[in-house]
């Protein structure tokens, strides 16, 4: 089963990664939530949801009234405390980008947590999908836009399918390490289960191919 995913990724004319514990070590939300003195309440719910215990909004509803965060707090995390790229993942995406496949950030997580990794990456800021926090004209948090796909449950499927329609493209790749992922294949051609930074049961159960290590998709693509 893994060599039909082997085949799509040998043939693929995108890929897909989701951000947290994938292309990054940490969960962006709990140390965004950690930062704020809150880490333990939202760790719980992440687990919950990651392990399709809860649904997504449901989820990301409640860890959000807890985190409450100002736009400040916001900016002054993404300054004091940069996310730590994955052993090898600016490896593969290097290697992608020089054979001109086109790689896309599908989160559940927040773009401007995302905007700086996606930047260091090269990654364009039109390629990533990810959520939008809201904030009052006083920098006070207001809510987060429900209309952006990967609110919801499902998401990160309407998001891949958006990239097949519009793109044209036949043969897209997704990674990632949560159920949110798994449930986005199909419309992705080919799902790679990723456990470099946590495993997740479920995933590990029902990717046909799961790696912990990105040099593994570097060497099938080589």
């Amino acid at each position: 089963m893994a060599d039909q995913v082997k085949s799509v990724l040998r043939n693929a004319d995108a890929v897909c990664f989701d951000v947290d514990s994938t292309v990054i070590k940490e969960e962006g939300i709990d140390e965004l939530a950690r930062f704020c003195g809150k880490y333990k309440e939202i760790t719980e719910l992440t687990s919950k949801a990651m392990g399709g215990g809860m649904t997504f909004q449901e989820s990301l509803k409640m860890r959000l009234s807890i985190l409450n965060p100002s736009r400040d707090q916001v900016a002054e995390f993404i300054k004091t405390k940069p996310a730590t790229l994955t052993t090898n993942i600016d490896k593969l995406i290097a290697l992608l980008q020089r054979k001109r496949i086109p790689v896309y950030l599908i989160s559940g997580g927040f773009k401007c947590i995302i905007e700086p990794i996606a930047q260091k990456l090269n990654i364009p800021e039109d390629h990533i999908f990810a959520n939008r926090m809201k904030f009052y004209f006083n920098g006070d948090y207001a809510g987060y836009d429900e209309n952006a796909p990967t609110s919801n449950s499902g998401g990160k499927a309407v998001a891949v399918q958006h990239l097949k329609d519009t793109k044209g493209y036949k043969n897209v790749v997704l990674i990632g390490d949560g159920a949110t992922d798994l449930e986005a294949c199909p419309p992705a051609d080919a799902f790679i289960g990723f456990g470099g930074n946590v495993t997740r049961q479920t995933v590990k159960d029902r990717a046909k191919w799961f790696i912990t290590d990105f040099n593994d998709i570097i060497n099938v693509i080589n």
